[in-house]
């Protein structure tokens, strides 16, 4: 077993903002891919990539999700970006790629979700729903009813990324929220998101039902704020290690930007929220941005060292 990190890089330049790889053979130490170039890059729409999400197929295969949102693009000749204008008006559709071996990728699509209402659709992922044998893809998005001015959850079901349900709300609450990440562990769906305010940090709730509801963990919550910086974390991914302990990554990004990056907190096995945050026994070839890690055979892992030699 080894693991691949699919991501993008904190740059004032386009070129950070799309699909990047790395891999790992033991989910500690990694190593960057295509020699720390990226392996996908977007020429539609924004023409970028954050929010990179990879998906293994039941049927096999791969697809590639991820933001349409190029940040660079939107700076003005002192870097200020405008978000209250990204939150209204960028990222109205998310990029798609197909693969069967992560290697060769069809070429590019742009999903519509069918609703014009949306201003944004930001850090899209994917779970597969075993007993309704279909895809739940959920992301973040503003809608105009809010005047884009609040943040919730949203949701649509595929069986094949070519035909998609109308999409709806799948959690909300009072305050904004996004990035959600969702895993399966035993029986129980672990939810992580980011509260935007009140407090600004990263949670953690759990259920039986992949649909909810979701009963807030406190656990998480209680470390986070003992940190002191909680609001400057965001971006959930999360993996179990080869020793059984469960790693939950987040992406740092309160600090300079060479500093910006994804930290790793441990928990001592999965599907337990006793996290602690555990750089030492980490190591990254540059700061990882938003992303996902997958699970992938050791022949994967040969096959992609060998085509992306750096």
């Amino acid at each position: 077993m080894a693991y691949l990190f699919a991501h993008f890089k904190e740059k004032i330049t386009p070129d950070g903002e799309q699909v990047y790889f790395s891999v790992s053979k033991d989910g500690f130490n990694w190593e960057m891919l295509n020699g720390g170039n990226p392996v996908l890059e977007s020429t539609m729409g924004e023409c970028g990539c954050r929010d990179i999400e990879a998906v293994r197929l039941v049927t096999g295969g791969f697809v590639i999700l991820t933001t349409d949102l190029c940040v660079v693009h939107r700076m003005d000749e002192n870097y200020n970006i405008d978000w209250i204008d990204i939150n209204r008006h960028g990222s109205k559709k998310l990029n798609l790629w197909r693969s069967d071996d992560l290697i060769h990728f069809s070429p590019q699509e742009q999903i519509y979700f069918g609703r014009d209402d949306f201003g944004c659709l930001w850090a899209p992922e994917v779970i597969f729903d075993e007993e309704n044998g279909e895809y739940l893809i959920h992301w973040g998005s503003m809608v105009k009813e809010t005047d884009y001015k609040h943040m919730s959850i949203y949701c649509c079901v595929t069986k094949d990324f070519k035909t998609f349900s109308y999409p709806k709300v799948f959690f909300d609450k009072k305050n904004e929220i996004l990035d959600s990440h969702i895993v399966k562990i035993g029986d129980t769906y672990h939810l992580f998101y980011k509260n935007a305010n009140e407090p600004s940090m990263n949670m953690h709730a759990v259920s039986k039902n992949l649909y909810g509801p979701y009963e807030h963990d406190k656990a998480l919550e209680e470390y986070m704020a003992s940190l002191g910086n909680a609001g400057s974390y965001e971006g959930p991914t999360s993996y179990v290690l080869p020793d059984g302990r469960w790693c939950l990554m987040l992406d740092f990004f309160g600090c300079e930007k060479p500093k910006m990056g994804y930290v790793p907190f441990v928990a001592s096995k999965a599907g337990k929220s006793d996290f602690k945050m555990d750089k030492e026994e980490f190591s990254f070839p540059y700061g990882f941005k938003h992303g996902k890690v997958l699970e992938i055979s050791d022949n994967e892992y040969n096959s992609l060292k060998e085509f992306y030699k750096n």
